[in-house]
């Protein structure tokens, strides 16, 4: 009799609990949510979150996938606010000019790549003059002499400008005559330099051979590693066509790619032309309803828009990428859509631009959500122009690694408003962080510890850089979660741990709301969760 009793009694313990996909303890689980709460375990059933409490969670479900995650922190997963992850993709399989000290050492990068690969064409990308003894921009003199009679294209960290060889220029037609809007040719001593920035470099990339969709695919697979290894479940990709996000939904359908996108459309007048006839597009996986828009280029190589002169260069404001009139002409356009406009500003001059623009066409629009892509130096006059419907979309480590130069570029007056977060944050009441990855590392642990310790990884400068402008560690947290899926209009499916949200999450192994300062860089990210499915794995089987 005894024995049928603890029968039944199993069956009843049985039937009253629900089986779910995951469940994880013995947890430090912060939510992110509105509260700030704190929990001990989760489960997870349909990719979503069924329950988020304490231990008396083996009272209520079951699973056969169980996780005791040792006491270590769970946070929800990364949104980078700003990133190019096609790009990351193909940069893969690019030569790395990061760090390089001289123009030599990346012939001698160049070569070597040659040698291994033979490429039709040599692409690289990562040069910073700034980091070089020569700090002023280069000519393709040596690249010339190493390369004669093969195309050698070589990106600036920024994105923003070209070092070609002349094998380049005389196939995209490029001469002393070449005349471009929103971009400039560098000439020197009656010379070109090979040096492109901004729109010139358009008359390049029409020379570079199409990918095809198996190095695409296999582009976007490695970018999506590499995201997983670093936390990141959603990417905000700052600029893609319309046949590169059909492509991302088709390996979504597929089940191929797993990560979740936020598809800023480039602007483009095809691409652009099609979103607006057909509307938002929506999947769990895949948001598609916003456009990007350039209105300058980069403080690195002088094309950031300012209002006075750079200091180093007497006569020069800077690059109008995007017309001022088609600027406001766009923002009208978008204003009667469900579209976001994302708009690149790093300038004073093009941020003042932008806000403008903003303010004048968001006047009859309660909750647009539109948001200024790096809004890096900002006039004093300018900063109240930001508030609820304006939504900054900036990268920390941008400040830490602008900072070396910084002041040479725009003296330290108009610096006291460049990279200015805490001032941002307290005027829009949301920030989005990003990492506007390739340009810097894929790593939204730095992302955090530039925001908030307003340091380099070398722990330079010692009393941080500019810290009235830093934010605290909630405050950078929140902007790397759930306001990143504010600014994505996304914040009632991810961006906090709460039940009925898309079961998306990390395991770290320290906590990075109260580790030491110093130890933050060295936090690794022990696992990935992406609707509740292991998408990355340091520790756990």
């Amino acid at each position: 009799m005894g024995k049928k009793v603890f029968i039944l009694c199993l069956v009843l313990l049985s039937s009253c609990s629900d089986r779910v996909d995951l469940i994880v303890h013995n947890a430090s689980i912060f939510s992110a949510d509105e509260s700030y709460n704190s929990y001990s375990s989760l489960a997870v059933k349909d990719g979503k979150f069924v329950y988020v409490g304490g231990d008396e969670i083996f009272s209520n479900y079951t699973s056969s996938n169980v996780i005791n995650a040792q006491e270590l922190p769970i946070y929800p997963g990364f949104i980078d606010s700003h990133a190019h992850f096609y790009d990351l993709g193909y940069y893969t399989n690019q030569v790395d000019l990061k760090n390089t000290n001289s123009l030599d050492e990346i012939i001698e990068r160049l070569q070597e790549f040659n040698i291994q690969n033979n490429p039709s064409f040599i692409i690289g990308r990562g040069w910073d003059q700034n980091d070089w003894t020569k700090k002023s921009l280069p000519s393709n003199d040596v690249l010339n002499k190493a390369f004669p009679d093969k195309p050698v294209i070589l990106r600036r960290i920024d994105g923003h400008a070209y070092l070609v060889n002349d094998f380049v220029l005389d196939l995209a037609g490029i001469d002393l005559s070449t005349k471009v809007n929103g971009g400039e040719i560098i000439i020197d001593r009656g010379k070109l330099t090979g040096v492109l920035i901004d729109n010139s470099m358009n008359l390049v990339d029409k020379i570079i051979p199409e990918p095809s969709k198996d190095e695409a695919i296999k582009a976007l697979l490695s970018a999506q590693e590499i995201a997983f290894k670093n936390g990141l479940t959603t990417i905000s990709d700052a600029g893609l066509t319309k046949n590169q996000i059909d492509l991302i939904d088709e390996l979504h359908q597929d089940g191929i790619l797993k990560i979740r996108m936020y598809a800023m459309i480039q602007n483009d007048s095809s691409s652009i032309n099609h979103f607006l006839k057909t509307g938002p597009y929506k999947t769990d996986r895949l948001n598609v309803r916003s456009v990007k828009v350039y209105v300058d280029g980069a403080l690195g190589s002088r094309g950031a828009l300012l209002i006075d002169d750079y200091s180093d260069r007497k006569g020069h404001k800077g690059i109008i990428v995007t017309p001022i009139d088609s600027i406001s002409s766009l923002a009208f356009k978008l204003a009667g859509t469900k579209f976001q406009m994302n708009t690149h500003a790093i300038g004073d001059r093009a941020n003042r631009i932008v806000l403008n623009a903003y303010r004048d066409a968001l006047f009859d629009y309660r909750d647009p959500r539109w948001r200024i892509e790096h809004a890096q130096v900002i006039s004093e006059d300018d900063i109240d122009l930001f508030n609820y419907k304006i939504i900054p979309s900036v990268q920390p480590t941008h400040a830490t690694s602008d900072m070396y130069w910084l002041y040479d570029r725009i003296g330290k007056k108009r610096a006291e408003n460049a990279y200015a977060y805490k001032s941002l944050l307290n005027k829009s009441n949301v920030i989005a962080l990003g990492t506007d990855f390739p340009v810097e590392d894929v790593s939204p642990i730095m992302t955090f510890y530039s925001a908030v310790v307003r340091k380099d990884i070398n722990e330079y400068p010692e009393d941080g850089f500019q810290t009235e402008n830093a934010l605290s560690r909630l405050e950078a947290l929140i902007g790397m979660t759930r306001h990143g899926a504010y600014a994505n209009f996304e914040e009632n499916e991810k961006g906090s741990i709460e039940v009925g949200k898309f079961a998306d999450f990390i395991i770290l192994d320290n906590d990075l709301l109260n580790i030491q300062e110093n130890r933050i860089p060295n936090t690794k990210i022990v696992a990935t969760f992406v609707n509740g499915e292991l998408v990355f794995n340091r520790r756990f089987n």
